[in-house]
């Protein structure tokens, strides 16, 4: 099992972006993002704070995404 990486918001909404999806909105401090194939995550933008870990994990399983291909995502 992989080890989830601390990660920025803006880091995290980059590496989605390279998978294929796109920012639909921002309301307040939450960016929603969707895929072509109908996936929507949304994700909390509060500075430079990081994500914490379950809720990665709930947005990594929102996307439908592994860790490792987060993982790769990120080089």
């Amino acid at each position: 099992m992989s080890v989830l990486p601390m990660l920025t918001a803006r880091r995290l909404i980059r590496a989605l972006e390279k998978a294929g999806f796109e920012v639909q909105r921002q309301t307040g401090s939450h960016v929603r993002l969707k895929h072509p194939d109908g996936r929507v995550v949304t994700v909390p933008v509060h500075g430079s704070q990081d994500i914490g870990r379950g809720l990665l994990r709930k947005i990594l399983r929102d996307a439908d995404m592994t860790p490792a291909e987060l993982l790769a995502l990120l080089d």
